[in-house]
């Protein structure tokens, strides 16, 4: 049985997108295949709480390699849809821009395929944020189904 979300998404507007994803990526280095986070439908700072998305179409990059015939997102690219939403979260809350690698992830969890079309939606809390290290817990959604959880563990790369 899995278990309940980090918080309700019904106290969420999911129609409503408080950052774009030109305003996501002014804030983050990735480019190209790697501009996963589409959008975030809400972000309390105080709260340490998110909600981004991922438009999960069939004409990405992946789609025609993994697995043809029946496309599977790739696990690893929700938990980096995952942590680049984190690391906007820390960006924001500490008012610091550096780029962030992972520190770890732990305690990820698969619990359904994700196949296109779909919006997967990638619920956060932070647990913890500092200067030197972030920690967040994750959980992704389709179709009101929890499909991945896990906790990711960043470290902030500055120049």
């Amino acid at each position: 049985m899995p278990p309940p979300l980090l918080f309700p998404l019904d106290s969420v507007d999911l129609t409503r997108v408080v950052m774009t994803r030109e305003e996501i990526y002014a804030l983050l280095p990735h480019r190209h295949e790697f501009m996963l986070l589409d959008g975030i439908l809400h972000l309390d700072i105080p709260g340490m709480t998110m909600v981004g998305y991922h438009d999960a179409r069939e004409d990405e990059w992946w789609v025609k390699g993994h697995v043809p015939g029946r496309p599977l997102m790739p696990g690893v690219l929700m938990i980096e849809t995952a942590a680049q939403m984190a690391s906007v979260y820390y960006s924001l809350a500490l008012d610091q821009r550096a780029f962030m690698a992972f520190g770890g992830v732990d305690q990820v969890k698969f619990r359904e395929a994700v196949t296109p079309p779909c919006r997967l939606i990638i619920l956060g809390k932070a647990l913890e944020v500092r200067p030197r290290r972030t920690v967040s817990a994750f959980q992704g959604v389709v179709d009101g189904r929890l499909v991945i959880e896990g906790r990711i563990t960043g470290l902030p790369i500055r120049d």
